[in-house]
């Protein structure tokens, strides 16, 4: 059952942080080339639409996790709670700044069609920020530092 949980949890991992990473990265670009060219608001609709869905499936990437480690018994270990810690902060920079900025940009863009370069500058800022935290946890659960199962 724990090589289940871990192949499974590995697997929602990649399928639903994976897009997220790269359609929030690719947004801030998409919403200048819209708002120059005054076309492709079509693109920016839907990379944040993807975004939106996969951070909902991405729910269960921490879900199993935390039966992953229990199955293994890790769940106290350093490594874990750290990775944890930064998950939450991950999924907090993604509900409270990314998802919020990138639908107000949305909005200024379909509405007046125009938007401020300095906003997709702070959501550019705001989504390195998440890829950075993805990229420690990701570390931390191939590193497992002072981990006892050998690897």
């Amino acid at each position: 059952m724990t090589k289940f949980l871990l192949a499974l949890h590995v697997l929602v991992a990649i399928v639903a942080v994976g897009p997220v990473t790269v359609a929030a990265s690719m947004f801030p670009p998409a919403v200048r080339r819209a708002h120059e060219e005054a076309t492709g608001v079509g693109t920016v609709r839907l990379l944040h639409r993807i975004c939106r869905a996969y951070a909902a499936v991405g729910i269960a990437v921490p879900v199993l996790g935390v039966a992953t480690g229990a199955a293994m018994g890790v769940l106290g270990d350093a490594w874990l709670t750290a990775s944890m810690a930064l998950t939450a902060a991950a999924a907090g920079v993604l509900a409270a700044f990314v998802l919020p900025r990138q639908g107000e940009l949305l909005e200024e863009l379909t509405g007046q069609g125009s938007v401020e370069r300095r906003g997709t500058v702070q959501l550019a800022m705001f989504t390195g920020v998440f890829n950075l935290l993805w990229a420690t946890v990701t570390v931390l659960m191939i590193v497992r530092p002072g981990s006892t199962t050998g690897a």
